[in-house]
C-alpha cells in the first residue's frame, strides 16, 4: 500500500470534523510537514478561521513521532482533546493503518488528591490533619463545594478539575489538591496506586500526542526535572502568550502571609530554637513590608537585606530540623511534614534568589488591593522577583533536540516575525552561525476578506490620553458610536478603572443599551449574556482582549479606548525597556510598542470571527494616526479598510445595524 499524501490526509481530517478545506490550512500543513521532516523550527501566523489545529495535527500525526502540543487556554485544550483529535485519529486510521493514542497532561494541582480527600488536610494552627468536610458548614458555599467534590470523587475517571461542571471555588479546590512539592510521591502514599495525577502521567507516556499547557511546558524547561514525556516535535499554539506564561512560572513571590503560614506549619515539627528563629525573622520581614514603598528595587535596601538574610538562614535551619526529627503524635506525619517543607522551602528559595541580586532578575515591591470572587486576595504587600528576559532560557531549553512549531493568529508584528522571534530567543530570520537556531516565518493569511468585512477607525480629532485623566471627548465619541451601532459593542479598556468609569457614565447617557461590566459576573456569564442580546455592550480590560469569541451580529463594534502601552511604573516592563536601551537598541519599540501591538492585534481579532461578520474596530486614541510608531501598530492589525472620518463610520455602523435587525 502506497503511503498516503499530505493532501489526502488533510482532506480526510477536514471532512471528519465537518470543516472546509482552506488554502491557508493547506499551506500551513505543508510548512509544518517540511519543518518536522528536517528538524527545523517554524513560526506560523494563521488568521482566525484558517483551521490551524488540523494544519498542525495532520502532518504531526503523519510523521509518527511523539508530539507535545502546548496551548495557553483551557478552551483550546478541550477542543483538541474532545473534538479535533478523536475525529482526526478516526479519519486518518484507515489511511495511516495505525490509531495514534493521545492524552492530556496538566500540573499536579489540577488533579484531585485522594490522600487529602480521605485523610484530611494539614491545618496551620494545630498538629495533624483535620477533616475539611466536617469543619465546613454544609450551608456555606465552601461546605457545599466540598460536599460536591466528595460526591464527584466517586464518579470521576480523571480527577481533573476541569471535568467538574459546574466548577468550585479556588478555596474549595485547594483543600483536596496538592502541589508537586507537597505530594508524598506514589511509592510513599497509601493511595499511590489510584492517584489521578500519576494515571495521567502514565497515559501521557504511552501517547503519541500529549496536549498540555504553556505553564507545564515552562516548568519542564525551567526546573530541569522532566515532567513531559520524551518527544520529537513540540507544537506551541496560542504562541503569542508563551513569553508571559513562562515569565509567570519563573517569577517568585514573598509575602508576610506566606511567611507566617510557613512558620505555623513548621512550628510543631522542629525544636523550639529553630521555630523561634523563623518566627523572629518573619516578624522582622512583616514590619519592613508595612513600611516599604511600591516600585522596583534596583538595589536591595540594607534593612530589607538583613530581613531577607534572616529569613533565608532561619528557613535553612528549619528545613534541616524538619528532616531530622520525628513526632509520632502528629497524625499522618509524612503529609504534615511534606506540606511544611514545601512552605519553608518556597520562602527560602525566593529570599535567597532576591539576596543573590542577579543582574538578570528584576525585584520589586507591590501593594495589593483586596479582591473578591473566586480569585479572592486580601489586601497586603509582596516582594516579587522575575527574570529580566526569558529569551535566553527559551533559546537554550526550547529549541534544542526537537523541531518546534509556534503558531497563533498574531505573530507578525509591524510586518515581520522578528519582534516575536527576539522575545523567544531567536536571532532575526536568516541569521547564520553556530548555536543559532534556524527558523522560518510563514504567514498563511486568513479566509476572511478584512478590507470588505471591517473598518479600522482612528478618532484622530480626540485629545491625547493622559494617565488617569478624564476624557470627556472620548466618552462623547463612544456614546455616538454605540448609538450608531445599536449596541453590539465590545469595549476594551487599557485599565479596569477606565472600563468602570465608562460603564457608569454611559449607563446614564444611553440606558436603552444595557452595559455589562467585567467583574460584575463571571466571564462566562458575561459573554453568554452579551451574545444573547444584540443591544447589549460588554466593557472590560486586558483579560477580555483574547477571551471573547462572539461571531455574528452581537459584536459589530470593537472599541479600544487607547493604545495599551505598559504602565510607565510597571517594574518589569520598564526594566526590560531600560536594558534594551543600555544595549544600544530602541527600548520603546522593542518592549512597549511590541506589547501594545500584540494586545491590539488580539483585540482587533475579536471583530471578524466568521465569513458573514461585518463591523468596525474603533481606536479612540489619535496617536495611532499621528505618532511615528502608529504605522508599526497599524501594520500589526488585520488589513481592515482604514479611515479617520467619524461621520462616515457612524453611517456605516447604522447601515450594518439595519441589516442585522432585518435578519433577527
Amino acid at each position: 500500500m502506497t503511503k498516503p499524501s499530505l493532501p489526502e490526509l488533510l482532506h480526510a481530517a477536514v471532512t471528519a470534523v465537518g470543516g472546509t478545506e482552506r488554502p491557508g490550512q493547506v499551506t500551513m500543513a505543508q510548512a509544518v510537514a517540511d519543518a518536522v521532516d528536517d528538524g527545523s523550527h517554524l513560526l506560523v501566523q494563521a488568521g482566525t478561521g484558517t483551521g490551524k489545529s488540523l494544519g498542525y495535527l495532520v502532518p504531526a500525526l503523519a510523521h509518527g513521532e511523539p508530539v507535545v502540543v502546548a496551548t495557553a487556554t483551557l478552551a483550546l485544550q478541550r477542543q483538541l482533546v474532545e473534538r479535533d483529535l478523536p475525529r482526526t485519529v478516526e479519519a486518518l486510521h484507515p489511511l495511516l493503518r495505525r490509531r495514534p493514542e493521545f492524552a492530556m497532561l496538566k500540573g499536579r494541582s489540577n488533579y484531585l488528591c485522594l490522600h487529602r480527600l480521605h485523610e484530611g488536610m494539614p491545618q496551620d494552627e494545630e498538629e495533624g490533619l483535620f477533616d475539611q468536610f466536617e469543619a465546613a458548614a454544609p450551608t456555606s458555599r465552601l461546605g457545599q463545594d466540598l460536599l460536591r467534590l466528595r460526591d464527584w470523587s466517586d464518579e470521576t475517571e480523571t480527577g481533573d478539575r476541569d471535568d467538574l461542571t459546574p466548577g468550585v471555588s479556588d478555596r474549595a479546590w485547594a483543600q483536596i489538591s496538592v502541589s508537586s512539592r507537597e505530594c508524598l510521591g506514589a511509592s510513599k502514599c497509601a493511595y499511590g496506586a489510584e492517584c489521578f495525577a500519576e494515571a495521567a502521567r502514565e497515559r501521557a507516556k504511552l501517547a503519541e500526542v500529549v496536549v498540555t499547557n504553556h505553564a507545564l511546558l515552562a516548568i519542564d524547561a525551567i526546573e530541569g526535572a522532566p515532567v513531559l514525556p520524551q518527544h520529537e516535535v513540540l507544537i506551541v499554539d496560542e504562541a503569542h502568550e508563551l513569553v508571559s506564561r513562562v515569565t509567570g512560572v519563573a517569577t517568585g513571590e514573598l509575602t508576610p502571609g506566606q511567611v507566617n503560614r510557613a512558620v505555623r506549619r513548621a512550628a510543631k515539627l522542629v525544636n523550639e530554637k529553630a521555630a523561634d528563629q523563623l518566627q523572629t525573622a518573619a516578624e522582622g520581614f512583616e514590619r519592613l513590608m508595612e513600611l516599604a514603598l511600591p516600585g522596583r528595587l534596583e538595589e536591595i535596601p540594607e534593612d530589607l537585606g538583613y530581613a531577607l538574610a534572616a529569613l533565608r538562614d532561619a528557613s535553612r535551619t528549619v528545613i534541616s530540623a524538619i528532616g531530622g526529627t520525628r513526632d509520632k503524635s502528629v497524625q499522618d506525619e509524612d503529609a504534615v511534614r511534606k506540606q511544611a517543607l514545601a512552605s519553608v522551602e518556597s520562602v527560602h528559595d525566593v529570599a535567597e534568589r532576591i539576596m543573590q541580586g542577579s543582574e538578570w532578575d528584576v525585584v520589586w515591591y507591590e501593594r495589593h488591593e483586596p479582591r473578591g470572587g473566586s480569585a479572592y486576595r486580601p489586601a497586603g504587600a509582596s516582594l516579587r522577583v522575575a527574570p529580566m528576559s526569558v529569551s535566553g532560557l527559551l533559546r537554550e531549553k526550547l529549541f534544542t533536540d526537537r523541531s518546534v512549531i509556534l503558531t497563533s493568529a498574531t505573530l507578525k508584528l509591524g510586518g515581520d516575525f522578528n519582534g516575536v522571534g527576539a522575545s523567544l530567543g531567536l536571532a532575526p530570520e536568516g541569521t547564520e552561525g553556530e548555536d543559532v537556531p534556524q527558523w522560518k516565518g510563514v504567514d498563511v493569511g486568513s479566509p476572511f476578506d478584512y478590507r470588505k468585512q471591517g473598518i479600522l477607525y482612528v478618532a484622530k480629532h480626540l485629545s491625547r490620553p493622559a494617565r488617569d485623566g478624564d476624557r470627556a471627548d472620548m466618552l462623547d465619541e463612544l456614546t455616538e458610536l454605540i448609538r450608531a451601532a445599536g449596541g453590539r459593542t465590545l469595549g476594551l479598556f487599557s485599565s479596569m478603572r477606565g472600563a468602570q468609569l465608562a460603564a457608569e457614565e454611559l449607563r446614564t447617557r444611553i440606558p436603552e443599551f444595557p452595559i455589562l461590566l467585567q467583574g460584575e459576573e463571571t466571564l462566562g456569564e458575561l459573554i453568554k449574556n452579551f451574545a444573547a442580546d444584540p443591544a447589549t455592550c460588554l466593557f472590560g480590560t486586558l483579560s477580555l482582549w483574547q477571551g471573547v469569541d462572539v461571531p455574528g451580529p452581537s459584536c459589530q463594534l470593537v472599541v479600544m479606548d487607547k493604545i495599551p502601552f505598559p504602565r510607565p511604573d510597571d517594574p518589569l516592563m520598564s526594566a526590560r525597556q531600560k536594558a534594551v536601551e543600555e544595549a544600544g537598541g530602541n527600548g520603546f519599540m522593542a518592549v512597549a510598542a511590541t506589547h501594545a501591538a500584540l494586545l491590539m492585534a488580539q483585540g482587533a481579532g475579536r471583530l471578524v470571527r466568521a465569513t458573514g461578520d461585518r463591523g468596525v474596530v474603533a481606536v479612540l486614541d489619535p496617536r495611532l494616526a499621528t505618532a511615528r510608531y502608529g504605522s508599526y501598530l497599524k501594520a500589526s492589525l488585520p488589513d481592515f479598510w482604514y479611515t479617520v472620518d467619524g461621520g462616515q463610520v457612524r453611517r456605516s455602523l447604522t447601515a450594518i445595524d439595519a441589516v442585522a435587525k432585518q435578519g433577527e
